[in-house]
């Protein structure tokens, strides 16, 4: 990858059902690192998309009685229309039934198969179709997938093609031992090496296609098809024009990968592994995020307790959807969600604290009739140093530190009763840190920041509508 280059990628959401608030939690925070590294002054490709195939999308297509394409159409748009509704900055919007990704999955088999790391053999295993893949029975829970409980587990027979996992144990642990952050948090790195260090088995990663015939057809074998994860991790490096030598691949692979903490293993041990056996470089840093839970249960469209965030921008605003999935969700922790939760946030920290500050130093600056010269801003380190580590909320939470003293300043001082030079200097103060925070947070609240923006960089700064009308909180 090119120095002044960035790539990120999100995970690719299953199709097979509506967005829920999970995937709006990582594809918010990519999106913060994407911007925050294009005010930078960096090239930045920032990719999003979806997984179309497995057996999750056909069994779903089948059900609803319609061709899998069709069916794969419909939810597809529904995930790319979240650029407008959370304001989202994504280069591409890749779809694992791209002819382009089609060709880049089977030459990606091929170099595996080439260097002797695809065989076939016939097996017998359970398969949690939620999260699309092999269960052994020790990672099994009262007999369910940890991630799926009561989902019941599919039993599979059948000749199948293997991708030889199992030898690449020592190149894996020296990945890791290699580059201690290459898992963040440095938890679930530790995680990733005890599951290697346990031995891995080879999986399976074609599908027969009389059974399933929904998957990206195995070169020189058209009785099988693709495992959907074999295919659907290649997007990362298709999207950039591999195998051709793109410019778009050269500059900016590898790159950051964000993932749920259910992604851990396929994310940085099995696609690793596979980048491994293709001989091309593997990720440079991978971001684990915990899960978002609603009353103690993780939300999830198994269990059904989803969240639309289309819902919640339709009510609140994109904006204090975002702030709220980046200051009040641990990046590395579960969170619960609560309505409740959401509203209080709103109302103590936007309609109370950035929105109320606005107002009040924008109505003393026209009143006053002072002018305030321009000056160009950069990110304060303070707020930079949490953000390169994956913590959004300590970096938001630096932020809002600062208009809590501004706040004090203005009541400490009470800047309203001020006049002539001593109110000059106060409220110069003021504007400056004002406009400190609204450059800080562009990678945050966007719309926000252009707000205001538009309201303070200017030498007469006069007053504008609420940022965020206060909500009436039935009790």
């Amino acid at each position: 990858m090119n120095k002044n280059h960035f790539y990120i990628t999100t995970t690719l959401p299953y199709v097979n059902a509506n967005p829920h608030i999970g995937f709006a939690l990582e594809i918010i925070q990519a999106d913060c690192l994407a911007r925050y590294q294009r005010l930078l002054g960096h090239k930045v490709f920032h990719n999003f998309g979806a997984d179309e195939h497995g057996v999750k999308i056909y069994q779903k297509a089948v059900e609803a009685g319609i061709d899998p394409q069709k069916y794969v159409d419909e939810y597809a748009k529904k995930f790319k229309d979240l650029k407008k509704a959370l304001n989202l900055d994504y280069d591409s919007f890749i779809r694992t039934t791209d002819p382009s990704h089609i060709k880049a999955a089977q030459e990606f088999w091929k170099l595996c198969d080439k260097n002797g790391d695809i065989y076939k053999k016939n097996y017998k295993t359970k398969y949690c179709i939620g999260c699309e893949l092999e269960k052994t029975d020790s990672e099994l829970i009262n007999g369910f997938c940890e991630f799926h409980p009561g989902k019941p587990l599919l039993i599979i027979e059948e000749e199948n093609y293997f991708f030889r996992f199992s030898k690449y144990e020592k190149p894996l642990l020296k990945l890791y031992k290699e580059n201690p952050d290459f898992v963040v948090p440095n938890y679930r790195l530790k995680e990733i090496e005890t599951f290697v260090k346990n031995g891995l088995e080879d999986f399976s990663i074609s599908r027969l296609k009389s059974k399933m015939p929904w998957g990206i057809p195995v070169p020189g074998d058209p009785k099988h098809v693709m495992f959907v994860w074999f295919d659907a991790l290649v997007n990362y490096i298709s999207v950039l024009g591999w195998p051709k030598e793109t410019e778009n691949y050269k500059n900016f692979w590898p790159g950051v990968q964000t993932a749920g903490k259910d992604n851990l293993r396929q994310q940085s041990a099995i696609w690793q592994a596979m980048l491994m056996s293709a001989h091309l470089p593997n990720t440079s840093q991978i971001f684990i995020h915990g899960f978002i839970t609603s009353d103690g249960q993780r939300i999830s469209k198994t269990i059904g307790n989803v969240i639309d965030p289309y819902d919640l921008v339709a009510k609140y605003g994109t904006d204090p959807v975002r702030y709220y999935l980046l200051a009040k969700i641990h990046p590395f922790e579960d969170s619960d969600f609560t309505y409740e939760k959401f509203e209080g946030a709103y109302n103590a920290d936007l309609a109370n604290g950035l929105g109320n500050l606005i107002s009040r130093v924008a109505a003393l600056c026209e009143k006053s009739g002072f002018e305030f010269p321009l000056v160009q801003k950069t990110f304060d380190p303070d707020v930079e140093i949490p953000l390169k580590k994956f913590e959004f909320n300590k970096a938001l939470d630096v932020i809002w530190n600062k208009i809590k003293e501004l706040d004090i300043l203005i009541n400490a001082k009470k800047v309203w009763t001020l006049e002539g030079e001593e109110l000059q200097k106060v409220l110069e103060f003021l504007v400056n840190d004002i406009r400190q925070i609204a450059y800080d947070l562009k990678p945050f609240l966007p719309d926000t920041a252009e707000k205001i923006e538009k309201q303070y960089n200017v030498t007469k700064i006069k007053s504008g509508d609420p940022l965020f009308p206060r909500l009436t909180i039935k009790e």
